[in-house]
């Protein structure tokens, strides 16, 4: 998989990137991230990449032209056939664990980074492939917002994560929350690991796990479970 990820504070991102299980897919070359500066691709002496919104209004908005050309610029020169061009925005459709599977049958994914008060229509109009919103709030920019979806999505890739299956028994993976964890000491300060996890009995493990994931998918995500 590609990856390259538009913004106007590619530093923001550097250390996430060099960090855990990214470093490591990019060292087994299982992915490709690249930053894109935003600014390399203004037609100004100053670098603007925002200006007053046309009919008034508080806020800056990014201009269109360093985004078209930064994405002609990486198709040209990275060989790119059909990227997927991804808008970080609030107003997108709620990021969920069904769009990282998805996402990660991809090989070129664009990620384009909003900030200050949005980015101009004809961006989204003639530009991006789908808009993308990690909840319902607002951040600074869309840098932070890319991250987790590069992460997520990442982490699915054959060969990121060495217990594969431990990616795959995360929660909503299967459409519902995760079971809860214990690992040594089996006695913490009089809190005890559940009999049924040192049996041995890997039937009634699996039986307690799944009636355990149900009850806390009830009790934090009841949502999850009405649809399904």
């Amino acid at each position: 998989m590609r990856v390259f990820i538009v913004t106007a504070f590619p530093q923001l991102l550097s250390s996430p990137l060099n960090e855990s299980i990214l470093k490591r897919a990019q060292k087994k070359k299982l992915v490709e991230i690249k930053m894109v500066d935003l600014r390399d691709f203004t037609e100004d002496r100053h670098k603007q990449i925002d200006d007053y919104p046309y009919g008034g209004g508080p806020g800056m908005i990014l201009k269109p032209e360093p985004f078209f050309t930064a994405a002609e610029h990486i198709k040209a020169t990275e060989n790119l056939t059909d990227p997927t061009i991804i808008l970080m925005t609030p107003q997108g459709k709620t990021f969920n664990q069904g769009k990282a599977k998805q996402l990660a049958q991809s090989t070129e994914i664009v990620f384009l980074c909003g900030h200050y008060k949005g980015v101009d229509e004809r961006v989204r109009e003639n530009l991006v492939t789908e808009e993308i919103s990690i909840g319902d709030y607002i951040l600074t920019g869309g840098e932070l917002t890319a991250m987790v979806v590069v992460d997520s999505v990442v982490r699915l890739l054959p060969g990121v994560i060495g217990d594969f299956e431990s990616a795959e028994t995360d929660s909503f993976q299967q459409s519902v929350l995760d079971w809860p964890h214990y690992t040594r000491p089996e006695n913490f300060q009089g809190m005890r690991v559940p009999e049924v996890l040192l049996s041995g009995h890997h039937g009634e493990i699996e039986k307690w796990r799944r009636k355990k994931a149900l009850e806390r998918t009830q009790e934090q995500r009841a949502d999850l479970l009405i649809k399904n």
